[in-house]
């Protein structure tokens, strides 16, 4: 199976890079710009010819939620244009297809943990970008597959996690969202569940055609819960305040509840997905090891 991984040095990207040589049988191809741009079909024709590319897992995206406000054609262009590139390669190879979404797709209106056909109604430029790469892989006839997943983070790239230690360690006292709920989501786990799924295709040879699944850790948390763990298994003396969203206006609007059901993921494909805060703590002490 020859697999390309796209936004190869992104977070997730850099995750299953790490992984890949503990799952035999499979050749990885990773690649990010700008050796290789999901934007030009003809690009993706050539090296999918060359390499005799026959699975993609796309961690290519464009992320930048408040910016996306302004600059909505590039965002279109990565998050919409780009899977469907993808999409249509595949289609010529009869490939395979796991494509990585997110929980912006939602309003955020909810007050239970989102299952994958619940109601979609995307509240921002970024979120209707990535619905319309959802719908590219849902109408498409490839062996697809979506993960939406949530406020993931990692060692590697910018997040959440190394922005709240980097200020921590530079300010006496932080305000943080206390209203908006959702689930952390170390992108290490995530890499680990695509492998996973890659690799239990691959023994059960199952058809997974246009369905859609939900990742993140377990556990919910606020946006605040989420810091003052990140500041304590840091060891960063930084007071964090808790604050309403009204607080700390931004370009885009962000989803109050982000909690995602993942009981269909973990059925399906025989998945355990760990705790947040304990998959923070494991972040934390590799990011000290660097």
């Amino acid at each position: 199976m020859n697999i390309l991984v796209t936004g190869s040095k992104g977070q997730l990207g850099s995750e299953i890079k790490d992984l890949a040589a503990k799952y035999k049988g499979f050749n990885f191809f990773f690649m990010d710009l700008p050796e290789l741009d999901i934007c030009s079909s003809k690009q993706l024709d050539i090296f999918f010819k060359d390499k005799n590319i026959n699975t993609v897992v796309n961690c290519a995206a464009y992320t930048a939620v408040d910016r996306a406000e302004d600059e909505v054609e590039i965002a279109e262009e990565v998050n919409a244009t780009g899977v469907l590139n993808l999409v249509n390669a595949l289609e010529k190879v009869k490939g395979k297809l796991i494509h990585i979404s997110t929980d912006y797709v939602f309003d955020g209106n909810s007050f239970l943990p989102y299952q994958e056909l619940d109601e979609v109604n995307p509240i921002g430029v970024y979120g209707n970008t990535k619905r319309s790469g959802e719908l590219s892989v849902i109408n498409s006839n490839i062996d697809g597959i979506v993960i939406r997943t949530s406020w993931l983070y990692s060692a590697y790239g910018n997040n959440f996690v190394k922005t709240m230690l980097r200020l921590g360690n530079e300010r006496e006292e932080l305000g943080v969202i206390f209203d908006q709920v959702g689930s952390p989501t170390n992108a290490f786990d995530l890499a680990k569940a695509c492998l996973d799924i890659l690799a239990y295709n691959k023994k059960a040879n199952i058809n997974y055609k246009g369905n859609l699944y939900h990742f993140s850790n377990e556990g919910v948390a606020s946006w605040y819960d989420f810091s003052i763990a990140i500041m304590t298994l840091g060891k960063v003396n930084c007071h964090v305040k808790p604050i309403e969203t009204k607080d700390y206006p931004t370009a885009a609007k962000r989803p109050h509840f982000s909690v995602l059901n993942k009981s269909k993921i973990k059925n399906d494909f025989e998945i355990d997905i760990p705790y947040w805060r304990d998959s923070l703590a494991k972040c934390i002490l590799k990011l000290n090891k660097k």
